[in-house]
């Protein structure tokens, strides 16, 4: 099927968040006792913040902050690292350029909140880009879950089979499939040889790989 809109994540695709998330979500947590490393930030990534402060709250309950207060402050820790931090990835600028030569639709669909996108755009120069921009806050489930990939579909008129998606994130390529969009992987570097990636339909090094011949394969 024809492709007629490409959806773009944000966190870890278009700009180098991860850390920036991994540094706020590690300050935070220190105010609930919860003594987080890298390693263990990688478990929930690609999640929404709800999602990542449920999952450790799961696993070590506390009583002196609210869940709530504690996803506060990690959005705003993050927005005011991205402003501080925030670059581009690889062939963002040539990614983007691709796309908009072959007359479709673009979109960006992320589990981040309105708030975290924006100010990433801002600070990238992006804001003029996207046809649409989505956030899975405002769907009942965040990624894996195809919801945030469903409604970007039905929000840019085109059925998901005739979207491709571009994740980094395992959590990310599980939602796009689930959605029945094409969808082309790009793992951040400890991730590339992971075996569960094989789901998506290409798997990249970096968005300055992507090319006609992979356009037309996918097509």
């Amino acid at each position: 099927m024809t492709i007629k809109a490409v959806i773009f994540d944000l966190d870890g695709l278009l700009v180098d968040s991860e850390p920036l998330w991994q540094e706020a979500e590690i300050l935070v947590f220190q105010e609930v006792n919860i003594t987080l490393t890298s390693e263990l930030c990688l478990r929930t990534k690609g999640l929404r913040i709800d999602e990542v402060v449920d999952y450790w709250y799961q696993q070590y309950p506390w009583t002196n902050l609210s869940k709530q207060e504690i996803e506060k402050a990690i959005v705003v820790k993050v927005i005011e690292l991205i402003y501080l931090k925030g670059k581009p990835l690889p062939g963002v600028d040539y990614a983007i350029s691709f796309v908009r030569q072959k007359q479709v639709k673009i979109a960006l669909a992320s589990s981040s909140s309105l708030k975290i996108i924006q100010a990433t755009l801002e600070k990238l120069n992006l804001t003029e880009v996207f046809t649409e921009i989505y956030s899975a806050e405002s769907e009942i489930l965040g990624k894996p879950h195809p919801g945030v990939y469903l409604t970007t579909a039905n929000k840019l008129n085109v059925t998901p089979q005739e979207c491709l998606a571009l994740e980094d994130s395992l959590n990310g390529v599980l939602a796009a499939k689930a959605a029945q969009m094409k969808c082309i992987a790009i793992p951040e570097l400890g991730q590339q040889n992971n075996l569960r990636f094989a789901i998506a339909d290409k798997i990249l090094r970096s968005l300055t790989e992507l090319n006609d011949e992979i356009w037309d394969s996918l097509n």
